[in-house]
């Protein structure tokens, strides 16, 4: 079993624009010498917006809620609606929603300048909005890559139920992002091993999750609260676990446990407030980072040359 090494819930929530109001779970840029990026190489941030209610926007059509044009360079976005629509517009000419339940994963690679606001439709309405979005560094071999989309609507995941580990029976369901889950391969292609891996626990029961010993890995908890190796975890909390217990490339692959029971008290073992969790395991890179507020390479030089590139009109080229 991979034991927990910290579980981290006293992050404040902040605005991000006006539009996204967030708890910033992972920052590559701290240096707490217990949690920094060599601990969640290669996620890079993670910012969670638990649910928030947002009136009707009487100017949704003029003045969105969201943050307006920005770059984005040597990283990609993975975006995660789980209520409320985002719209987003890119300097490539992109432009698209991300309906509740859909995933956009955005490779900037070697630069995009894009922007993210509430839904026409969502601004207009009003309601609830809650989402996750995440920062994953790429390898050093692929940050000038071309920009690209994918654009994952819920109906593209794979789904796979959790049975019970005593019963065998349905407890919830796991939607694989990314990844691999026994045999089934997550929707979106990635740089290095990723498994992103969105899950709902809707009945009483235990059941085990299986992670490569050679990733890092961690936990979120959104909704609910339930036991993880044994261990209490409310909602707005991110679980570290212990370091790899394998190094890469060692010839015979093997895996690490991670327990979750979840307890309810009702009559039929039905909860009426899910769980819902958020895995996320990855194969370290092992690179140097240099990071500045949306732009992360590899060095101090290569750090400066993006600046300068997007000072003088040649950012992306």
């Amino acid at each position: 079993m991979r034991s927990i090494k910290n579980i981290h819930s006293d992050k404040e929530s902040h605005w991000v624009g006006d539009g996204f109001y967030v708890k910033t779970l992972v920052n590559h840029l701290e240096d707490n010498p217990d949690f920094n990026y060599r601990h969640t190489d290669p996620f890079l941030l993670l910012d969670y917006s638990k649910p928030t209610h947002f009136k009707p926007n009487p100017n949704y059509d003029s003045q969105p809620h969201g943050v307006g044009q920005h770059p984005h360079k040597g990283f990609e976005t993975v975006t995660i609606a789980y209520a409320g629509e985002i719209s987003h517009a890119d300097s490539t000419g992109g432009y698209g929603v991300i309906q509740e339940g859909d995933v956009q994963w955005m490779t900037a690679g070697r630069g995009i300048m894009h922007e993210e606001f509430h839904s026409p439709d969502f601004g207009r309405r009003g309601g609830d909005f809650s989402m996750v979005q995440l920062w994953v560094n790429l390898p050093s071999a692929h940050k000038l890559t071309d920009p690209k989309y994918q654009a994952l609507k819920r109906a593209d995941l794979p789904m796979i139920d959790l049975t019970a580990n005593e019963s065998g029976r349905a407890i919830g369901k796991v939607a694989i992002i990314a990844g691999e889950w026994q045999s089934t391969s997550g929707a979106a292609s990635t740089f290095t091993a990723i498994n992103m891996w969105d899950i709902a626990l809707h009945s009483a029961g235990s059941t085990t999750l299986q992670v490569p010993s050679t990733h890092n890995v961690m936990l979120l908890v959104q909704e609910g609260e339930l036991l993880i190796n044994n261990t209490p975890v409310a909602a707005g909390s991110l679980i570290q676990f212990a370091a790899p217990t394998q190094i890469e490339h060692e010839p015979t692959p093997s895996h690490d446990t991670i327990e979750l029971n979840f307890p309810t008290t009702a009559t039929d073992g039905q909860a009426s407030n899910p769980a819902k969790l958020l895995l996320l395991s990855g194969e370290p890179i092992g690179e140097t980072v240099a990071g500045y507020g949306p732009f992360v390479m590899n060095t101090q030089a290569e750090l400066k040359q993006t600046f300068r590139d997007y000072q003088t009109g040649n950012f992306g080229k």
